[in-house]
């Protein structure tokens, strides 16, 4: 792995760690100033308080297993993935695990520009029967 894409996945993983931790504060620090995250139906957020935010809502916590992180540099931006599952519990506080994610991550200059968020959570809501649970 070249300097560009190390430095890349650094970021990301001490992004991500912050955002597991509900610290959107220290998130920050990984993010450009005109940073973007969309989130799955197409929410979009431009400070790291949002996503925060959006999950304290959705459920009464998260986090994520990582299994898998894919970096690809290119001329001046590193894409970064991460895939695996989300875990917790429902506001209700019913347990959940194996809920599929999908995160990509656009760093440039060693900042995250751009996330998307991709995961199951919506269509497990819509229909509770699609739910793995622990």
């Amino acid at each position: 792995m070249n300097d560009q894409a190390t430095l890349a996945l650094q970021c990301v993983e001490n992004y991500l760690a912050a955002s597991m931790a509900a610290d959107p504060v220290k998130a920050a620090y990984y993010t450009a100033p005109d940073f973007i995250c969309r989130f799955t139906g197409n929410r979009e957020f431009r400070t790291t308080s949002g996503p925060t935010e959006f999950n304290a809502a959705r459920y009464k916590w998260v986090k994520k297993r990582i299994l898998r992180t894919d970096v690809i540099a290119g001329n001046g931006e590193t894409i970064v993935y991460s895939l695996g599952y989300l875990y917790g519990e429902w506001p209700d506080g019913t347990p959940f695990d194996h809920n599929r994610y999908v995160d990509r991550f656009v760093v440039r200059d060693g900042l995250i520009v751009e996330t998307d968020v991709w995961n199951d959570s919506a269509e497990w809501i819509l229909d509770p029967s699609c739910r793995r649970e622990p």
